[in-house]
């Protein structure tokens, strides 16, 4: 491949943005985090090309960019109700943050062989994750028709093995804060580590409460409650990827680190995953943080709400669908007659891009609407639509799957043949009623084996174009 003009490989970027959603403008309800703030894109871009080159590998080489992690901890410790002894990490993001919370856990507690996660179901699936890495077994607590989980579960799953109980504030599903403060009390109680996973609300629900929320303790604030991870890329909203994990005290910490000196080269000391980093996110969200500030955070978590009141109206106003209780920032919904996943649909073909969620067990299907302070000046706008899209799914009625699609869950060629998939660089189908009606149906099990085979089918080389 020869090289070619940079004019023209910035054009073929811009042709290749063309098919992606919108970052900004408040339509799209998922993925991204959009405060609507002029000027603070040019900002973030600004500081993080003045940064993308440094490494985070030696603290020592560039203090600069351990000034900046050190205050960020800082910053998350204030708002998340840190204390003189807390400490931190900075990573790349709330699967990150995660994977080091359980694995601080599991080094923390080197005499269990066979260390134990115990977590609801609502939990993000990010610690699943992290356990499956990490060759932890979970414990799974289920939830009530409220979708709430029993603390007094929570303790019951608590045994000899378990290494860490966790929870959430709020859940992403569903954007309902779990009881922090009972279930921290049992972790305590037990002698184990209790970690809340604040990575989605942790920058929105102390700003929440101070406008007059009524947002339940669930911070380091908490007794009982070891480390707390918050994402800034979210509600703080700073580019991707920057996450923050905060523990009570530095003992804590220690069992994150990694250490390695049995080799001819250098000594390999690593806080988080990653071994080299570039500065480029941390400078980026380091200046998003100090521009916008305390007032600025305040006023957007005032914008946010009143568009998370207007949605959940908008919701509550169309018969036929179902507002799940709002606590956060988060709009969720089921429905009595409707195909949610054509719904869906009819959101898209009129710009707005939302996220299905499927049923598990006894949880019924629903739609997520992740709300933003960009939202709040179309909200008038989405309530119109989403009345003409409820209307709209009811006239087409439920999907109907192909005959015999099932029989193709083998061959998953055939089966993204037949549902319209392409591969390589190919566009899923503009319409994803079927194919969510299919993952729907199926197991979680089969579905995990459908999605993956389904993104390596998506995920093929493909040649390069140009000179």
């Amino acid at each position: 491949m020869k090289g070619i003009p940079a004019e023209q490989v910035l054009a073929e970027l811009a042709e290749l943005r063309k098919g992606d959603l919108p970052t900004h403008g408040g339509r799209l309800f998922a993925y991204v985090y959009d405060p609507a703030v002029p000027g603070l894109d040019e900002l973030a871009a600004a500081a993080y090309a003045s940064s993308a080159h440094v490494n985070g590998l030696d603290p020592t080489a560039f203090p600069s960019l351990l000034r900046m992690e050190n205050d960020l901890v800082g910053m998350a410790a204030a708002v998340l109700g840190g204390g003189p002894d807390t400490v931190g990490s900075v990573t790349s993001g709330g699967t990150e943050s995660l994977i080091l919370a359980v694995k601080a856990a599991r080094d923390g507690a080197p005499h269990i062989a066979e260390p134990r996660l115990v977590m609801p179901v609502t939990a993000h699936a990010a610690l699943a994750k992290a356990a499956s890495y990490l060759r932890v077994a979970l414990d799974v607590v289920p939830v009530g028709a409220d979708l709430r989980v029993d603390p007094a579960e929570v303790a019951a799953a608590i045994g000899p093995s378990t290494v860490l109980v966790a929870c959430s504030a709020p859940s992403y599903a569903h954007g309902l804060i779990d009881p922090v403060e009972p279930i921290a009390a049992a972790a305590a109680a037990a002698g184990v580590r209790c970690h809340v996973d604040a990575c989605f609300g942790g920058w929105t629900l102390p700003f929440l409460r101070r406008l007059g929320e009524p947002v339940p303790a669930f911070d380091l604030s908490v007794a009982g409650v070891t480390s707390i991870s918050v994402d800034l890329h979210k509600y703080a909203y700073a580019p991707k990827g920057v996450s923050v994990l905060l523990h009570r005290d530095e003992a804590l910490r220690l069992p994150q680190y990694f250490g390695y000196a049995d080799w001819p080269g250098y000594t390999m000391v690593n806080p988080v995953i990653s071994s080299t980093r570039s500065g480029g996110p941390i400078a980026a969200a380091w200046a998003t943080l100090r521009h916008l500030g305390d007032d600025g955070y305040l006023a957007l978590a005032s914008t946010t709400l009143a568009a998370v009141r207007g949605l959940a109206a908008a919701v509550s106003a169309v018969d036929g669908l179902v507002l799940l209780p709002v606590e956060s920032t988060v709009v969720a919904f089921q429905s009595t007659d409707v195909d949610l996943f054509v719904l869906a649909d009819e959101l898209t073909a009129r710009g707005w891009h939302t996220q299905p969620q499927f049923q598990h067990g006894d949880i019924a299907p629903s739609v997520h609407l992740t709300v933003t302070a960009a939202v709040e000046p179309r909200v008038a706008e989405f309530a119109a639509d989403l009345a003409e899209s409820v209307a709209a799914a009811r006239a087409h009625g439920p999907v109907e799957l192909p005959p015999d699609i099932f029989s193709l869950v083998g061959d998953v060629s055939s089966l993204a043949a037949a549902l319209g998939v392409g591969s390589g660089s190919s566009v899923l189908p503009s319409r994803m009623a079927v194919i969510n009606t299919l993952l729907n149906a199926a197991p979680p099990a089969v579905r995990e084996q459908l999605l993956v085979a389904f993104l390596s089918l998506l995920q093929r080389p493909a040649g390069l174009t140009g000179a």
